[in-house]
Order: structure tokens, then sequence, then C-alpha cells
């Protein structure tokens, strides 16, 4: 055998001469392919492999672990590019907030709700076929002139950033994003049914459902509770005092739908079937929160959903 034949190489990179072999393939590799390991070096390919096969971390609630809230972000940018749109068409405000029934002129004028209605006005909200402000009106604030104006969206993202990052972090972000907009139209739900000829908005109702999330995580992972009860203190104190300012029934509602969708993340069993059975709860709840818009609006038009 000749000493060029006896030359080894790195199997990615056939021109590098190599004497090192990867501990887990056998194959000669050059410094650039090397990886450390427990044992010698390992190449990049069973690195890779490697990692595949190794289980992710997940959190007490089943969540992949996630130290950026990037959810949490995306949605305080979502509200505030919403007001903004709201600031240059405040129009947007009248046509998205959460309406279940009400009635529009031709003169651009709103009036409360009859069935059977005045043939020259035309229904809106629910009511007119218009269920997209199930959750759009989550997104839209008072505007500056109207209720406590600005101060209504400042108070709502301070809360979703400080609250928001928290649940985020221990729920992950799909479960998150779950809780979120289920608390969110849990709120609308709740508005339709008690209040329906109300024009109402903002991202409260989702809040308070965050608020409720918080507390059955503390339950659940042993917090000290008086820091979680001094929280759910305020939050429920600014629930009584809301009934003057924005909608209650809006945050009753998405506190409710929080606490139920935690409660099945929090308490489901800690097996193969948990995702299984909290993604059925979330989808219970949202089947019997349309159920309930769908009798509600069937109401209004005589049966005749639009």
């Amino acid at each position: 055998m000749t000493a060029e034949s006896a030359v080894t190489t790195c199997f990615r990179h056939p021109k590098v001469e190599s004497h090192v072999r990867c501990t887990r393939c056998d194959r000669y590799i050059c410094p650039d392919c090397m990886r450390e390991a427990s044992v010698g070096h390992q190449c990049v390919e069973c690195v890779k492999e490697g990692a595949r096969s190794i289980r992710q971390a997940r959190t007490a609630f089943g969540g992949r672990i996630t130290t950026l809230p990037l959810v949490t972000y995306v949605l305080v940018g979502l509200n505030v590019l919403a007001y903004l749109a709201q600031l240059a068409r405040p129009s947007v405000t009248d046509r998205f907030a959460m309406l279940g029934a009400g009635l529009k002129g031709p003169d651009g004028g709103h009036y409360l709700w009859q069935y059977p209605y005045d043939p020259v006005l035309r229904p809106e909200g629910l009511a007119g076929g218009e269920w997209e402000r199930l959750l759009t009106g989550a997104f839209l604030h008072m505007p500056p002139t109207e209720g406590i104006g600005v101060l209504h969206i400042v108070m709502n993202m301070a809360s979703l950033l400080s609250i928001g990052r928290v649940v985020e972090t221990q729920l992950g972000r799909v479960r998150y994003l779950a809780l979120y907009l289920l608390s969110a139209l849990g709120g609308s739900v709740l508005v339709l049914l008690i209040a329906p000829d109300e024009l109402t908005l903002g991202a409260s109702g989702a809040v308070f459902g965050l608020g409720a999330a918080y507390w059955v995580m503390g339950r659940r992972l042993g917090y000290d509770m008086r820091a979680v009860n001094q929280y759910m203190t305020g939050l429920l104190l600014w629930l009584v005092i809301s009934a003057w300012m924005t909608s209650w029934q809006g945050h009753l509602g998405g506190l409710l739908a929080g606490g139920v969708v935690t409660l099945a993340y929090a308490y489901a069993p800690r097996d193969g079937r948990r995702t299984l059975i909290q993604a059925g709860a979330c989808v219970a709840l949202l089947a019997l929160l349309l159920v309930l818009v769908w009798v509600k609006v069937s109401g209004f038009t005589g049966g005749a959903v639009a």
C-alpha cells in the first residue's frame, strides 16, 4: 500500500485530510465537522439525528418551553395597529366593534333592534350576518374622544404585557393563543346574551381570561398565592368599576372562559392523552359558545340566521 493511498479524508470534505472518526457512525471527520460529544467527537449529521431523537422539554401544562413571549408581542402589535386604523378611519369602530343586534338607516344613523323591523332600516351586527364582530371587537378600543379614551388601550396593553408574558411561558404558544382567543370570544358571547344592543369593544375580556389562567396556574403550581390573590383582587375590583365605564359582561365572559380553558390545561392527566383532552376541552367550549350565539341570533331574526 502506498503512502498516498493510506491518507484518509473527511467524508463531507474529500479534499481535507482527517484522522479522527465520528464516535457514532465511525466515519472520518475534519475539524470543521467535529462536534464535542460526551466521549470523543461526532459529525454534524449524527448530532442532528441525535437531537431529533431527544424528547423535547415541556412545561407543566404540556407546552413547548419558550423564553420569548412572541405571541404576546404579536397580539399587542395587532391591537396597536387596529387602534391606528380606528384613528385613521373612525368608521372602523362602528363596523367591527362587537354588536349583537342593531339597525342602520340610509343616513348612517343607528337604531335599537326591533323585529320585524322597518324595511327602510337594515340589520347590522350579528343579526345582520356580521359574525366576525365576535373577535374583531376584541382588537378595538375606545377612540380618544369617547369614554376613558386612550387610557382604554394603554391599560389593556399594559395588562396584556405584564400577565401575558407569564402565562405564555407556562402554557406554550399554541395553548396560550387558544386561551386568548377563547377568552375574547367568551366575553363577546356574554355581551350578546345580556346586552345585545350595546356596541362594545376592547381586549379586556381576553385579559380577564389571562387573569383567570394566572390564578389557576398559581394554584396548580404552588405559587405564593398572596401575590396571585392580590392580582385577582385588583382584577375583580376592576370588574365592578367597569360596570360604569366599559363592558362588565365582556370582562366576566372572558374571565369564565379563561378559567374553564386553564382548568382543562392544568388538570388533564400527564400522559399521552393530555394534549387530546386539552384540545377537546377547547373545541367543546368553542362549540358551546357558537351554539349560544346561533340560538340568540335566531331569536332576533325569527329563526332565520343570517
